[in-house]
């Protein structure tokens, strides 16, 4: 079974979609690395994937809007909608301090789900999104964004990318939940 999801490797989409297929006791699978929403559905659509995991919802930031618009333009069923409680950190690369830090980038979710962290600790630093937490890390790991840069993105991707941890878990509920869809074709 192929699973596209919406995210890169480390990303959240992926930890959703390994939950998904522990618990639904789906063992022979294998992740296509889509990043955005629309490339998860239009894999499905061309039958290039058999199932599509993907966000909508989270309980701070909201709707993700680039599902929204992704999905009014596919036809899907909705297999499954669940839950996982998300939390965030901040991913420098090696020998970075907070007081290097000039940049802060990341889905425009994360972002959100963090807001009041961002003003509180870091309200004159140039915040930027990007398509996804863990591209992100990765592209701040491979040295593509510049060294002043911070990333939102989930704890793992420090280890995957070789990035150090600056905080942990800057999201500003304790609780913070995205609802995942798997998606099937029609």
């Amino acid at each position: 079974m192929r699973i596209g999801i919406a995210g890169a490797k480390g990303s959240f989409s992926e930890e959703a979609a390994e939950n998904y297929t522990n618990k639904a006791g789906i063992k022979d699978y294998e992740f296509d690395y889509l990043v955005t929403v629309e490339a998860v559905l239009n894999n499905l659509t061309e039958s290039k994937v058999d199932l599509g995991i993907f966000p909508i919802e989270n309980s701070n930031g909201g709707i993700v809007i680039e599902a929204v618009h992704a999905m009014a333009k596919y036809s899907f069923a909705i297999k499954k909608l669940f839950d996982i409680d998300v939390h965030h950190n901040l991913l420098v690369q090696h020998g970075t301090t907070a007081s290097d830090v000039k940049k802060v980038t990341s889905h425009d979710q994360a972002i959100k789900q963090c807001r009041m962290y961002l003003k509180r600790k870091w309200p004159d630093v140039d915040v930027r999104e990007h398509e996804d937490t863990a591209k992100a890390a990765k592209e701040l790991g491979e040295g593509k964004l510049s060294s002043d840069t911070a990333v939102i993105a989930p704890k793992i991707c420090a280890k995957l990318y070789d990035l150090d941890i600056l905080e942990e878990n800057i999201q500003d509920l304790k609780f913070n939940f995205t609802t995942f869809v798997v998606a099937k074709r029609i």
